[in-house]
C-alpha cells in the first residue's frame, strides 16, 4: 500500500496539463493507484480522485489523514485502487515501475473495451495526458453517445 503514496518523483503539472479543463485549482499528487488514477489535495485540503479512465474528478475525503483512513477500508482499497485488478496484471507479469501505470489497448470509456482489451505497462505521463486530452474533446458527449475519431500524426512526426 505504500508504494500508492511514494510520488514525489512525479510531476503533477505535467500529469494535470492535459486535464486542466476538469481540474482548474491547483493541486498537490499525494497518491496514485496502478491504472494511473491520480489522488490531489486542495489548497482547502479536500481531497479528490482523478479516474482517468472514466473522466471524472470527485472529493473523497475533507483531508488528507481521512483519506488515509479511509484507504484502509478493503472497499476502498477495491474502488479507489482496483486492487484485485492490480494484483490478477501483475500475475500475469505487468508490474509497473515508479513511472508507469497499467493502460488497456482501447479506453476503457469506450463500449468496445469490454471485449479482449489487452492490459500493457505504459507510461504514466502519456497515459494520463492521453486520456485528458481524448475525455475533454468528448466531454459534452452524453453517455452512450456515438462519436468519430480522427487521429492526426502529432507535429513532431
Amino acid at each position: 500500500m505504500e508504494d500508492r503514496f511514494r510520488v514525489g518523483h512525479l510531476d503533477v503539472e505535467r500529469l494535470l496539463a492535459e486535464w486542466r479543463w476538469l481540474c482548474t485549482a491547483k493541486m498537490e499528487l499525494v497518491a496514485r493507484n496502478a491504472f494511473g488514477d491520480l489522488f490531489l489535495t486542495a489548497p482547502a485540503g479536500d481531497v479528490f480522485r482523478l479516474d482517468v479512465s472514466s473522466g471524472r474528478l470527485s472529493r473523497i475525503a475533507s483531508s488528507r489523514e481521512e483519506s488515509i483512513k479511509l484507504c484502509g477500508a478493503t472497499h476502498k482499497k477495491e474502488e479507489w485502487f482496483a486492487e484485485s485488478l492490480a494484483q490478477a496484471a501483475a500475475a500475469k507479469g505487468l508490474r509497473p515501475d515508479e513511472n508507469q501505470c497499467i493502460g488497456f489497448t482501447t479506453p476503457v470509456v469506450f463500449v468496445e473495451s469490454r471485449s479482449d482489451n489487452p492490459a500493457c505497462i505504459v507510461d504514466i505521463y502519456e497515459h494520463v495526458s492521453f486520456l485528458g486530452d481524448l475525455h475533454r474533446q468528448f466531454a459534452d458527449v452524453p453517455d452512450g453517445g456515438k462519436i468519430r475519431l480522427h487521429v492526426k500524426p502529432s507535429p513532431s512526426n
